[in-house]
């Protein structure tokens, strides 16, 4: 087995950015894949104006890519935010504006899985209260992601680059998935097992792989150290995906790395066009 036996998506809120958002999903598929994802592309907005969604969904259609994931309202993303959910006040609600506006973009492109980014701590903020608001939040979420028949991802981020973000484990992000789960009684909630974020923070990735795998909505790989294409660091990619297809999850690898100096499809040599 190995990378010719996965099947991917390009996030293209992290790769193509070179080029205007509209002309990625057609870049994509000029570089062979089938499959895109995006983080949530307005981060100014939770609620861009209806031209703008239609803008993004031609784009998406025309191409002839299918979207395969999308985050809900994060805050600024790349930049200091790490969502919005747990965050009290204005922020709080700008997520909660926005959780129908995503759901309803997804399930106009068949969008199955739509991922919530918990959101940093705050001073003078007693966690147990940015906990409470962020269940209330997720199961809203939940909720929004069972009508259009998709699941919820939650995801641990890593502690070096988000120091202030409170999920920083696979067992933290699971954990938070088995509340949200409790308290919908949907059963939508997943981790998404973003294997760069975990190998950041230091963790056994077999050993989270081996108890973990039958939680996992999604899975997202870069190489670590750097972040950089499979390849460009020291982390084993190949033999953990064969790993997490046979402890049982059969969806798609997002790939979310830095293109470091390379644009276009040659962001991609490590992959064989025939694997895309």
């Amino acid at each position: 087995m190995g990378f010719a036996d996965q099947r991917f998506t390009v996030n293209l809120s992290i790769l193509f950015t070179e080029l205007p958002l509209l002309e990625r999903p057609a870049a994509a598929a000029a570089a062979g894949f089938t499959a895109v994802e995006l983080w949530w592309p307005w981060p100014d907005s939770p609620t861009p104006g209806r031209s703008e969604l239609d803008a993004l969904r031609k784009a998406v259609q025309d191409a002839g890519v299918r979207l395969t994931g999308l985050n809900f309202y994060a805050g600024r993303l790349p930049g200091p935010d790490r969502g919005a959910l747990s965050m009290p006040g204005e922020e709080s609600e700008r997520f909660r504006a926005n959780v129908d506006v995503a759901a309803d973009f997804a399930g106009s492109l068949g969008c199955k899985a739509l991922n919530a980014l918990y959101g940093n701590r705050v001073d003078g903020v007693d966690p147990a209260e940015q906990d409470a608001l962020a269940l209330e939040n997720l199961v809203l979420a939940a909720r929004a992601a069972d009508r259009i028949g998709a699941v919820l991802l939650i995801e641990a981020l890593n502690a070096p680059e988000s120091p202030l973000y409170p999920l920083v484990s696979a067992p933290a992000a699971v954990g938070v998935v088995d509340k949200v789960d409790a308290a919908t009684g949907l059963g939508n909630a997943r981790f998404l097992m973003d294997l760069y974020h975990l190998a950041m923070n230091g963790e056994d990735l077999p050993a989270v792989i081996d108890r973990f795998a039958g939680k996992t909505g999604h899975v997202q790989i870069a190489d670590s150290p750097g972040r950089g294409a499979p390849g460009t660091g020291s982390l084993p990619l190949e033999d953990l995906l064969d790993r997490l297809r046979k402890a049982g999850y059969d969806g798609l690898i997002g790939l979310e790395y830095k293109p470091g100096d390379r644009t276009g499809a040659a962001v991609f040599d490590w992959l064989p066009r025939a694997a895309r």
